[in-house]
């Protein structure tokens, strides 16, 4: 099963992910995980992308692309494997079917954007332990102190409301095309499927529809 997960930042698509991999088997394979073992291995496209960041300039798609190959070829991905958070954006799309890169199944986790504003901006973290909660899903036993320590909770930087609204707007601007892309691939390309689920069911349920449509 290999398989892309589309949604916007605050979908959940972290939490099918883990869900998905361990289901399937599968790795979920991150680019940014991915760089970082190829610049500590010192593999050619490590290299490559190593020069280019010393440099101050961002990562190619041409040497993504080649990390993604590289690391498909890998015993764990003889299932199959999730890309995660790649592509993101058209021209890597189109980078992805150039470069003869498998997919099933795109699986969309649609979520309207108010709900992912009012769940990331309500958000608390415990620092310390990690441990995290919502104003109104997982409130804290007393305001703003964490159940443990009684220390106090935080709101982390990404989880601020203007910026939620100006990740969700990068969103919308460079990523959201990939769901026409994909769905029109679909309706021509006979092995793969598109899937759209709504991401504010419970966890348990957006899973459960995930795996009824992927079969």
């Amino acid at each position: 099963m290999r398989i892309i997960l589309l949604g916007a930042p605050g979908a959940g698509k972290g939490t099918q992910a883990q869900s998905l991999t361990k289901k399937y088997g599968i790795p979920q394979i991150s680019t940014g995980d991915m760089l970082r073992a190829a610049i500590k291995a010192g593999t050619d496209m490590g290299k490559m992308a190593k020069a280019a960041m010393d440099a101050g300039q961002l990562v190619t798609d041409e040497i993504i692309i080649g990390l993604v190959k590289d690391r498909i070829l890998e015993d764990d991905c003889k299932n199959g494997y999730l890309l995660d958070g790649f592509p993101r954006t058209l021209p890597q799309a189109d980078a992805v079917t150039n470069a003869g890169i498998e997919i099933d199944a795109v699986i969309e986790i649609d979520v309207a954007d108010s709900v992912i504003v009012k769940r990331m901006s309500g958000r608390r973290a415990h620092l310390a332990s990690g441990r995290t909660y919502h104003l109104e899903y997982n409130p804290p036993k007393v305001a703003g102190k964490d159940d443990e320590t009684g220390e106090e909770l935080v709101q982390r930087p990404d989880d601020k409301e203007d910026v939620v609204i100006d990740r969700l707007k990068v969103y919308h601007e460079l990523t959201q095309p990939l769901i026409g892309y994909y769905k029109e691939k679909s309706n021509t390309v006979s092995t793969l499927i598109y899937i759209t689920v709504d991401g504010t069911a419970h966890i348990t349920d957006v899973e459960a529809a995930i795996t009824a449509k992927l079969g």
